[in-house]
């Protein structure tokens, strides 16, 4: 009735397309590594911000 594939075999197909991974390449998808700065980022301003105002002894 339908003339489309399942989910499953279009998403198979499109990853047999790809190229091998490079080796030594953590992070294929550029916008993955950017969120993962963000949030690396974020959680170390978290602790510097903390250790500051627990030197300064604000309550």
């Amino acid at each position: 009735m339908f003339a489309r594939k399942p989910l499953e075999e279009r998403i198979a197909d499109r990853v047999a397309k790809r190229p091998p991974l490079k080796e030594g390449r953590h992070f294929e998808h550029r916008p993955a590594f950017i969120v993962f700065c963000v949030v690396v980022g974020v959680v170390v301003l978290k602790f510097a911000g903390a250790l500051l105002i627990m030197q300064l002894g604000v309550r």
